[in-house]
Formats: structure tokens, C-alpha cells, sequence
């Protein structure tokens, strides 16, 4: 359990600060690329997304990879690990090389993120009872012949046949919304027929369209469900809502070819927008509507400009801008990663020693000498890398893992030595007892 809490709190720590690291390189790539239109500036929004959540559970050492490949390509130059030193120190509290929290307050804060997880997780919930209530309630329209005509022909032009795509009336929502995941469901407000005016009606159908067709119902719950583990940061709201800012500009692209052209499907927006006016466009979390993207004004500003065209060369320069951009972020992210310990072995000590029980530390009963890793002589270096473990009840060595990093492949080669120790548990009262404990490993070169 000892891991499992560990393992929430450096998650939390690394997410405060990762969240914003990828925010802020993402929104400096954007800005680079612009030029390549809404579908790429909408790609990397969601790689950021995923970057948001994963790179905080990470522990990989990039630095380890750029070791490997030049151990490979010195291959001929490497030694055998015999040429090392190794002294190994035992403690029951970490001395250096991470920051550590009273045990108390390590349960605290990963009670604290599970309610607030749980309170995203609900509310995740409720959004989707409340959409699937909502198209189950849906009173289906029907259409007079020309609107119908309109709607055929719409459905047609993004490869939909008419009997796939239903409309019906919700009086829960304020504006047009586009639900249902094998089967579409255009929702509209009641009277909403007779207040639009007919080539109005064409570009709300045809936007909706391109929703379905980009199977975006579907897309935005999987979004929200990858993003549960860090809702709580107000940058990755930021980053859902850039997201569905370039699908609605994605959707306005397809929705203006689909019909009469750029400029007139973007006066059509501002006509539907003044029906709107005086009343908010709906909210319900998991309906797709063609006002959902708090960006209007950057919406009906790339309609109304000419697109520019992007070669492939130069398309192919931004994406490996992209990825540059990506790695350093990565890259970064995992260098400067914070590793947080627990610090009850003192307080335990002394609530013992007041309660007269006596405690016994873990004794090593049996080692294995760390290999020096086969490096390059010119890459050899000195240093001491500290592991924290947890010995459990058989004396075997449980969750090893780096506290204070030498370099990857030095760590790794002391990670695998110490998970073959054997010890004597540690005793208390005479019953054996789970200790952490953290060891120091000492590589030297003669």
C-alpha cells in the first residue's frame, strides 16, 4: 500500500508542474504553424493532451537511450565491469536525494486526490446519463420536402445515408447539438425550423455532418475519460478546450466546402449567432454543438481569410518542428522529474520507544556485488546513486527504485543487484514487520 501511495503522490507533484512545461512548449509549436491549418494545430493539441496525463506517470531516463546507442557504436572500446568499487550504505531514512513527507500527510494527500478524482469521475458520469436521457426524451421532426431535400442532399455529401442520421427536438438544449455514437442524432430546440432561415439551417446540418462524420461524439468522451487523472488543472481545461476549438475549425472547413463556400457559410454563423444572442448556448457536457468552442471570433476569422497553401516540404519541416519540439518537452520533463519519500521511521521510532515496544531493524543475510556497468573507459565516471526499498515480512526486497539517479545505466545495474538481497525481517515485538529502508551504492574505478 506503502507503493501504491508513493506512487499517487509523485504523480500529483510531477502533474503540477509537467501540465504547464507541455502547455507552454505546445502553445509556442502552435504558434510556429499556423499556417498549416486548423487539422494539424488540432493533432498536436491532443498529443499535448496525452502528454499531460502519461508524462507524469513516466520514469524513464531519456539520458539512458543516448548511453546505449553510444555504447553500440563504441562497442569495440567497452570493458568488462570488474574495474569498480562499490560500498553500500544502509539507513532507514533517506539523507539526501529527494524530499520526503511525514507518512500522515502522504495518506492525506491521496485522499484528497481520490475524492477529487472521483468528483471528475462522477460528474463524467452525470454528464453521460444526463446526454443518453436526453436523446431517449427526443420528440423525432418531421421534415417538410424541402428542408428534407436539404437534409439528404447534406448527409450525401459527407457519405451518410438518410436513414443513419435522425432529427429530433429537445427542449433541454438552447442550440443545435449533434449526439449518438453508431447511429447520429441531430437535436434542435423546439421552433428552431421556423426561426432560421433556410440556407442557415443547410450550414447548421452540414457542420453537424462533419461532426458525425469525424465521429467527434465518441472522440470528446474519450477525451475526458484520458483526462480524468489530471482534471484537476486548470491548464489541461485549457488544452480540452483548444482541442474542441480546432475540431470546430476543422468542422467549419468541412461544413463551407459541403455547400455554398467559405464567406457565405461565415455569414450564416453570425446570423445563427444572433438567434442566439440573448441565450446561452447549451452545456450539456457530452453534446456536440456548432457553438460549443469559445472562439467565434477566430472561427469566423479564418473562414473569411484565403487559406494559405503549405507545401509538402514545408508541411514535412513543421511536423519535424513538431516532433523536435515534443522531444525536448519529453525530454525535460523526465530530467528534472521529483521523486518524494516518506519520513515516519522517526516518528515510529519514538511513538515505540514511548510505548515500550521494541523494534528491530532488517538484517542482510545475503548480497549480491552490483556489476560496473560496460561502458567506454572514456565514459566511466564515479558517483553514488541511493535506491529506496521496502523489505517485507520474508525479508525479500519489494518496490527498488532509484531515489537519487547517477546515470540510467548505472542505476540500473545497482536496481538489480539489491532485488536479489535477503534479509531478516525486522521485528517488532518478536512478528516480523514491513521497513523501508534506502541504500547507498557506491561506484568507484580504480
Amino acid at each position: 500500500m506503502k507503493s501504491v501511495e508513493l506512487w499517487v503522490v509523485n504523480y500529483l507533484l510531477n502533474s503540477l508542474w509537467m501540465v504547464p512545461l507541455v502547455f507552454s512548449f505546445t502553445w509556442l509549436s502552435v504558434g510556429a504553424m499556423k499556417e498549416a491549418g486548423p487539422k494539424m494545430e488540432h493533432h498536436v493539441w491532443v498529443s499535448a493532451l496525452l502528454l499531460e496525463v502519461v508524462l507524469p506517470a513516466c520514469r524513464f531516463h531519456v539520458v539512458g537511450v543516448w548511453a546505449a546507442v553510444r555504447q553500440i557504436l563504441n562497442g569495440s572500446g567497452t570493458t568488462s565491469g570488474g574495474a569498480a568499487h562499490l560500498g553500500m550504505i544502509t539507513s532507514a531514512s533517506p539523507g539526501y536525494g529527494a524530499f520526503s513527507l511525514p507518512t500522515g500527510m502522504t495518506a492525506a494527500l491521496v485522499v484528497a486526490y481520490g475524492c477529487g478524482l472521483l468528483y471528475f469521475a462522477v460528474r463524467l458520469g452525470w454528464g453521460l446519463w444526463t446526454t443518453r436521457s436526453m436523446q431517449r426524451e427526443a420528440q423525432e421532426l418531421w421534415l417538410e420536402d424541402a428542408t428534407e431535400q436539404r437534409w439528404e442532399r447534406c448527409c450525401g455529401a459527407f457519405g451518410f445515408d438518410r436513414n443513419e442520421v435522425r432529427v429530433a427536438s429537445s427542449p433541454r438544449i438552447d442550440g443545435p447539438v449533434m449526439v449518438g455514437i453508431r447511429r447520429g442524432l441531430l437535436l434542435l430546440p423546439p421552433g428552431f425550423l421556423n426561426r432560421v432561415e433556410k440556407s442557415d439551417l443547410c450550414a447548421v446540418m452540414a457542420h453537424e455532418c462533419a461532426h458525425m462524420r469525424r465521429n467527434d461524439f465518441l472522440k470528446n468522451i474519450l477525451y475526458n475519460v484520458i483526462a480524468l487523472p489530471v482534471s484537476y488543472h486548470p491548464l489541461l481545461r485549457r488544452t480540452l478546450s483548444r482541442v474542441a476549438e480546432t475540431r470546430e475549425m476543422i468542422c467549419d472547413a468541412m461544413a463551407a466546402e459541403a455547400i455554398a463556400g467559405r464567406e457565405s457559410y461565415a455569414r450564416s454563423l453570425l446570423r445563427l449567432a444572433s438567434l442566439m444572442v440573448e441565450r446561452t448556448p447549451a452545456r450539456t457536457l457530452h453534446a456536440i454543438g456548432i457553438f460549443d468552442a469559445n472562439s467565434f471570433e477566430r472561427r469566423v476569422m479564418s473562414l473569411t481569410k484565403n487559406p494559405i497553401a503549405v507545401g509538402r516540404a514545408r508541411r514535412l519541416a513543421m511536423v519535424a518542428v513538431c516532433v523536435m519540439v515534443g522531444a525536448v518537452t519529453c525530454g525535460s520533463a523526465l530530467a528534472l522529474r521529483m521523486e518524494v519519500g516518506t519520513r515516519d521511521a522517526a516518528s515510529a521510532d519514538s511513538v515505540n520507544a514511548t510505548k515500550n515496544h521494541v523494534t528491530t531493524m532488517p538484517v542482510l543475510i545475503s548480497s549480491k556485488q552490483p556489476e560496473y556497468p560496460k561502458l567506454p573507459k572514456a565514459d566511466r565516471i564515479n558517483g553514488k546513486c541511493l535506491l529506496a526499498l521496502t523489505v517485507d515480512q520474508d525479508g525479500v526486497p519489494q518496490d527498488v527504485h532509484v531515489v537519487k539517479s547517477l546515470r540510467p545505466e548505472y542505476d540500473q545495474k545497482a536496481v538489480e543487484a539489491v532485488e536479489q538481497y535477503r534479509f531478516r525481517p525486522a521485528l517488532q515485538d518478536g512478528q516480523p514487520i514491513e521497513k523501508q529502508l534506502h541504500i547507498e551504492v557506491d561506484f568507484r574505478v580504480f
